[in-house]
């Protein structure tokens, strides 16, 4: 295991390796309760050990693991609930996609157990038993899963002995251009507790190394207007602000929301019809493009795209002037009135 020595030492084991610069890049892991019984449970790394689908399984959490994790098992054949601590599911996440995705989980027939928190697990012989705060009781279950969020894999660096603060949550704060309080020691990716992406990750490790090695002293990457895909059944994605945050930023009177709702195409011959859910949130007289919301068949693939035009600061009438493909769910961006 690597630790930190100081600024400019790793100890690995007792041999030390010196450098100039020292990249903090370790990653996070699953948050497990410290309730009684949750051993009983598995987290996201242990769901991919899996041998089989349990047939009866609650997922805890509201966040995209828990989300994701509860479509694709209802698919597969299990019967899921989802355990919710408030009324509703991707709570950072626009509220028109939120319902949506409550929707659309119900419809595929997911078990929602909103308002109650994990106060343990039971052994009841070969099954589990979820007992809520508020004796909510889940039962005869062959498998719960822990998605109630990650944390920083922070507590064992050595961050102390090279002086690299870290916040209440083990998060490493860092600057613009990825550097922490200590010079030549930088920090990126979900240690950082901001936009906890692969690819973000990725992308600022990208900049970072442009701009220690490639002769590009402001590289740097941007972190607004970051895309990003849920992969829920069916996948939603987001770029730039929801609703709510527009008009806290520029004002109920500044903001306009166009959206719509249909059937994609692609379930007209299904039985199992799928609806879509699309919103733009534009702001200002010109309507400039502050966020776009999808959910539907093809949203991860339509996303990269429409991020480019809303990192670009396209306007409402430069979707409008784009001819549309049909047939596509995708034309009714460009068209909504």
């Amino acid at each position: 295991r690597a630790r930190l020595a100081d600024g400019h030492t790793v100890d690995v084991d007792g041999r030390h390796y010196c450098a100039r610069r020292i990249l903090i890049a370790v990653g996070g892991e699953p948050i497990v309760p410290d309730v009684p019984g949750a051993e009983l449970g598995i987290t996201s790394d242990g769901f991919f050990a899996l041998e089989q689908c349990p047939r009866r399984v609650a997922v805890v959490g509201a966040g995209y693991i828990a989300v994701e994790l509860a479509g694709m098992l209802q698919a597969l054949g299990a019967q899921v609930s989802l355990i919710v601590r408030r009324d509703s599911v991707l709570r950072s996440f626009d509220t028109d996609l939120q319902q949506a995705t409550l929707d659309a989980l119900a419809a595929d027939g997911v078990h929602l157990v909103s308002g109650t928190e994990a106060a343990g697990l039971k052994r009841d012989g070969e099954r589990i038993t979820f007992v809520g705060h508020d004796d909510t009781r889940v039962e005869h279950l062959d498998q719960v899963i822990w998605a109630v969020g990650r944390k920083p894999r922070t507590d064992m660096l050595g961050l102390d002995r090279a002086g690299v603060a870290v916040d209440e949550r083990g998060h490493i704060p860092v600057s613009a251009y990825q550097d922490t309080n200590v010079e030549g020691v930088h920090a990126l990716g979900d240690v950082c507790g901001h936009a906890e992406l692969t690819p973000v990750a990725i992308a600022a490790g990208r900049k970072l190394a442009d701009r220690l090695f490639g002769d590009q002293p402001n590289a740097h990457l941007d972190y607004s207007h970051i895309p990003s895909v849920v992969f829920t059944h069916p996948p939603m994605g987001t770029v730039g602000l929801s609703e709510a945050q527009a008009r806290s930023e520029y004002g109920d009177n500044a903001v306009r929301v166009y959206r719509t709702r249909f059937t994609p195409m692609y379930h007209a011959l299904t039985a199992h019809k799928t609806p879509a859910v699309m919103k733009l949130v534009c702001v200002g007289d010109d309507e400039i493009v502050k966020g776009c919301h999808i959910l539907g068949h093809g949203a991860d693939e339509m996303m990269q795209g429409f991020a480019v035009a809303v990192k670009m600061g396209a306007r409402k009438a430069d979707f409008d002037a784009t001819v549309a493909i049909h047939p596509t769910s995708a034309e009714e961006l460009v068209t909504l009135k």
